[in-house]
Parts: structure tokens; sequence; C-alpha cells
């Protein structure tokens, strides 16, 4: 077959579903996936189909493909421009005769031929030496409750009405921290603790593009910030100087973040999701629940502890650990209906990081300080571990719970694998 006429299964990522998430960037293992301010796109030239991207999408704009001539793929340059997704073009009489497929490709997705020998387990080699593609989980915990996901789309989304807008940081703190309430009325709207959803500011781009949507976790219980109501809450950072990545540097507000701690009581927006299907809470009473975060990354931890709370009477016998950071204790989103939370019921650990007159201190620090209570609940096949937070906090709580596992004759290797497979670890950094 003439080599003009090789076919190659492209994939492609649907800007009209993608929420600009960066799940999709931060998971591929040969960097095939870049960005600018208006489109996630795939290099066709780098990826090799290895499929690590498709699980962790919450929904599921990466699962695309398109059949087209190898010498004639889209370019990076062509995605950055698209709305929508080009429709399946026919091609040519003999074209794809003798195509191959990888293996540990779905019969859906096949790839081409050319592309690099993947491991035992359908993960992608590289110099013969096998590439963890993601740290934490793919799979939830064995007793979380069914979630639904991708009810409202971009194209038809749900609008709901603000029931309050609460400031939860100091008046004097640089930074704005929003508790939003949102109530969708009569409409079902179900979501789980440790799931998101996103919101459609309204207005354009200067070139004229609607803005796309943005993705918050949920920081209320099942059961509504309001029990009985069909409400939920969102924990919302002001940004005021965001950086654009991508092939430009652009200092600028953000736009959706603006958008909603600026709403008032009895305005309306724009929901599409939920999304989420791993990132969810145990249900079963003896689990315990260790919690890391920073931030606005408390939201999804909020929820778990407010979900606990509530079902404190119903007989759970888990712990709940909560290790929490920011800057300030002004910073400290929830920090006043934290402290007031029996300690019999949470055990919380603060780190701060720009006390003045106090050395930095942040969670991976708290975690060695309490290097026993860790090291027994990572012993404890009861435990579920969820870190959320910026991404740069990432590492840090790795290195710290290897190095206590390590120091209580925890193999971590063993260890880590056994708590991604059976949805005991969990990462939700971005």
């Amino acid at each position: 077959m003439s080599a003009s006429l090789t076919v190659l299964k492209q994939h492609l990522i649907d800007p009209e579903v993608c929420i600009r998430c960066n799940t999709c960037e931060e998971t591929c293992p040969v960097h095939a996936i870049t960005h600018d301010s208006a489109n996630y796109v795939v290099n066709a030239d780098v990826c090799n189909s290895c499929m690590a991207c498709i699980a962790p999408c919450p929904t599921g704009s990466i699962d695309n493909w398109r059949t087209v001539l190898k010498a004639e793929a889209y370019s990076v340059a062509d995605q950055y421009t698209w709305t929508e997704l080009p429709k399946q073009a026919a091609l040519p009489e003999g074209a794809g005769a003798g195509e191959d497929t990888v293996a540990g490709a779905s019969a859906a997705s096949p790839v081409s031929s050319d592309a690099p020998p993947l491991g035992g387990d359908g993960r992608p080699t590289a110099e013969g030496v096998e590439v963890d593609l993601v740290r934490g989980s793919r799979v939830p915990p064995w007793s979380a409750a069914h979630p639904y996901v991708n009810l409202y789309a971009q194209s038809a989304p749900l609008r709901a009405t603000v029931a309050g807008n609460y400031r939860l940081t100091a008046e004097t703190s640089a930074s704005d921290i929003r508790h939003i309430v949102l109530d969708f009325g009569q409409t079902p709207f179900p979501v789980l603790e440790g799931q998101s959803i996103a919101i459609l500011p309204p207005g354009a781009t200067p070139e004229g593009r609607k803005h796309h949507a943005r993705q918050y976790s949920v920081a209320s219980p099942r059961n509504g910030e309001r029990p009985g109501y069909n409400n939920l809450s969102l924990t919302v950072k002001r940004v005021v100087a965001d950086v654009d990545g991508g092939r430009g540097a652009i200092a600028k507000d953000g736009v959706c973040s603006n958008y909603l701690c600026d709403l008032k009581k009895g305005d309306t927006v724009d929901v599409i999701g939920p999304f989420g299907a791993t990132f969810l809470m145990p249900n079963h009473p003896g689990s315990n629940i260790l919690m890391i975060c920073t931030g606005t990354g408390s939201a999804p931890m909020r929820a778990m502890t407010e979900y606990r709370r509530r079902k404190r009477d119903a007989g759970a016998t888990g712990r709940l650990v909560l290790f929490f950071g920011a800057r300030t204790k002004e910073e400290l989103p929830y920090f006043g209906p934290l402290m007031s939370l029996p300690q019999d019921f949470i055990d919380v650990n603060l780190a701060f990081s720009r006390t003045p007159g106090q050395p930095k201190r942040y969670v991976q620090d708290a975690l060695r300080e309490r290097a026993p209570l860790v090291a027994s609940l990572l012993r404890d096949e009861a435990t579920y571990i969820y870190v959320c937070g910026l991404k740069g906090m990432e590492d840090g709580v790795v290195q710290a719970l290897e190095d206590i596992a390590t120091g209580a004759g925890l193999a971590w290797a063993g260890l880590a694998k056994q708590l991604r497979d059976t949805g005991r670890l969990h990462f939700e950094t971005y």
C-alpha cells in the first residue's frame, strides 16, 4: 500500500464538551496533549493511543476518533481553531488496507502500527520501563454510591438560582473565598460527595467566542447544603491574576471565579454535569477517611465530613482525619465551623505557610509530625485517602506518605499499587 494511503485513527478532543479541566494533559504519559486559551488538543505525531487519558476525563470529551490519512492528520494548529469536531470524511479507495492495531487499545479506537510498545498491563513502555500513568485510583471505593454523570451538557445546561453567597475568609485577607449555594428547584440534579459541576459564565472572549465552562468541586453532601432541599454548595476563590498557559502568558482576572463571587441571591447560573465517578467517599461505616487538602481543595472534604456528621448517629465507626493547609489562618476557608467540630469526631491538623514570625509549614510537614497516626491508617485496609488542592502539593504529599510508610516498615511501592487498585488513593489536583 502506498505510504500516502496509510490510515491513522486520530485521537481528538471535542471542544463543545470539554470543560478545560486539564485532567487529560496531566494524565498523558507522552505529553501528546496541550492547550491554548481556546482548546485542548492532541498532537498526532506524539500520541500513541495508550488510552491513559480516557478513564480520568470527567466528561467523555477525550474519547473521540476520526479515521484520516496519516499524511493529512489534523494538526495542532488546526485543532486550536475548532469550535466543534469535524465530521468523519470519506477516505480514498484503497486507503487503510493492512492497517494494524496495537495490543491494549480498544476495538473502538485502534491505533497506528508505529505506536510504541505497551507493557503487560496495557501501559506504554519507555526504554523498556513501564510508566506509572496515574498516581491515584481509577476506580471508586467498593462501597461508594452510584454516581450520575453528564446529565446536563453545554448545549442544554440546567439553570440554577443563587440561594446564598457568603465570604469565608476574613475581610482583611487578600484571598476572597466564597461559599455559594445553588438551588435547582424542582429539577433533579443528584450529586455525591467528591463529584464536581461546571459553570458556564456569560459573555464572550475578545475574539467573540463564548466563554468555556469552569469546573468546581461540590462542597455539600448528597442530601444538599440544606438537608432535604434540591441544592448544593461550591467553594470558589476569586482569581485576580490568572496566568494563561499554552501558547501565551497573559495576566488576567479569572472570568468564571469573578462572575461567581459577584453573584447575588436570586441571580441565575447555567450549570452542566455532574462529573466524576472515582473521587467518591466510601459508604461502609467502618471506613477511615484521610483527607489532605489546601485552599478550595477543601470543598470535597467538607462534603464528606458533613455527610459523616449528619450520619454520626447511624453507627459509623471509622475515623476522620484532616490535614488542611493555607497561607494563613485568615485565608483558611471554613475555619470557624471546622474548629467547632468535636475532636472525637474528626482529627484536624492545620498547616500555615505564611504566618508572620513563624517558619513555613505545609501539609506534608503536618503529615510527618503525625507519622505514627498516618502509619496506623496506612496499615488499615479500611483507610481511604483523598488529596485535593493545587498541583504543586502532590509531590510533597506523596513523598511524605512514602517516607512515613518506609519508616513504619511498609513497602511503599506495593502499598501504593494496592491503594490505587482498590480505589483507596485519590487525587484531584489542578
